[in-house]
């Protein structure tokens, strides 16, 4: 039977385009010049460039000068055998900064001089993990806080009314001591009454809701206060549909993190905060609460050149109770993970000196077409 070339499919170094496009992970073919022969629709999205663009070039030009895969593609090409290295840096301007992969590379047996480049992105994965340990810490805060609210809110009143009535006949210098039990009384009070947000289970009301607005929102109250002496820079993506959220909620995130930005530059003179928009495919996680798993394009950041959060801290900073702060609680960034997650979304941490970004990904507004609205 003759296949006619319509009805043939067409391959990418010769392996069918429609397997390779069901692959998750970005597949790039090489040639012996360096230049990219074929890639998978995964591998359009991570560099952010069409497959036409990609095979006009040479792969060098879209990884870090000096990257690793570059000698791995010699290597391979040297012993006509596959090797592989895990936790690569893939990061450029042009992909949004760091870009952690595990890279396989191989000789493909049946086109001589053509190396197959896998990559499995380790952000994703890591990602999917935090959010989990996330969500775990904050229903753990909100058993927590119901059981605080019950057991200490109703004694301590008790015993600020026993230390009022007893300062009425009290000496000067007794007074003092019951006025110190009142004032330690109403700090923990407060303190609970901070822990009794993460019990309101009561369901979110969402709707399309342009960051940008929010994000605007937040400078005007950070240069108006705690932050008026930091430049704020903003990186927005234009046509960023709107995302599907609270937008007190969402405001609430965000001022947390800009404040936890300015209180982390000080006094530096140079401080400057830089709050960014942009899409970013190809993550998708369960709805808190539902079945159905949403798509978590958007993605949003907050990035300041303070100091940096300490490396041992990285991976419990939204643990309750974990602060850098001398006089924090560290139930803020808590809570911002609790809002995140009720949201089905996903926030991490990157940290390194004069360099902290944290990046928000949230689910798009969808209309009732199942078109995705425009902002």
């Amino acid at each position: 039977m003759n296949v006619t070339a319509e009805h043939r499919p067409r391959t990418g170094a010769g392996a069918p385009e429609a397997v390779l496009n069901t692959l998750p992970h970005p597949v790039i073919c090489v040639g012996e010049d360096g230049r990219i022969v074929d890639v998978n629709v995964a591998a359009e999205a991570f560099f952010e460039v069409s497959a036409n663009v990609l095979r006009r070039h040479d792969i060098r030009e879209f990884v870090p000068f000096g990257s690793p895969l570059v000698s791995l593609l010699e290597q391979a090409r040297e012993r006509n055998a596959p090797v592989n290295e895990y936790r690569v840096d893939l990061g450029t301007p042009r992909n949004g900064g760091e870009r952690i992969v595990d890279i396989h590379v191989a000789p493909l047996a049946e086109r001589a001089g053509i190396l197959v480049v896998a990559m499995q992105e380790r952000t994703v994965a890591d990602k999917m993990d935090r959010q989990l340990t996330h969500r775990g810490a904050a229903r753990s805060v909100t058993a927590l806080a119901a059981m605080l609210a019950h057991e200490i809110k109703n004694p301590l009143s008790g015993i600020r009314g026993a230390a009022q009535l007893l300062e009425q006949s009290a000496t000067d210098e007794d007074r003092l001591l019951t006025r110190l039990i009142c004032d330690e009384a109403d700090r923990i009070v407060k303190l609970v009454d901070r822990m009794e947000v993460f019990s309101d289970e009561r369901p979110i009301e969402r709707e399309a809701v342009n960051i940008h607005s929010v994000l605007e929102h937040v400078k005007r109250i950070a240069v108006s206060g705690f932050a008026r002496d930091i430049k704020i820079h903003e990186d927005y993506d234009p046509s960023l549909p709107p995302v599907l959220a609270n937008r007190d909620q969402l405001i609430q995130v965000f001022l947390n993190l800009v404040k936890n930005a300015a209180e982390a530059i000080g006094d530096a003179e140079d401080g400057e905060i830089h709050l960014a928009t942009a899409f970013r495919p190809g993550v998708r996680l369960s709805v808190p609460g539902s079945t159905t798993r949403v798509s978590l394009p958007l993605q949003f950041t907050v990035r300041d050149n303070g100091p940096g959060v300490p490396e041992d801290l990285v991976p419990h900073l939204f643990d309750p109770f974990v602060t850098t702060k001398p006089t924090g609680s560290g139930l803020g960034l808590a809570l911002v993970a609790k809002i995140v997650g009720d949201h089905g979304g996903i926030i991490e941490c990157d940290s390194q000196p004069r360099r902290t970004a944290f990046r928000v990904l949230m689910p798009m507004y969808v209309s009732g077409d199942g078109r995705a609205a425009r902002s």
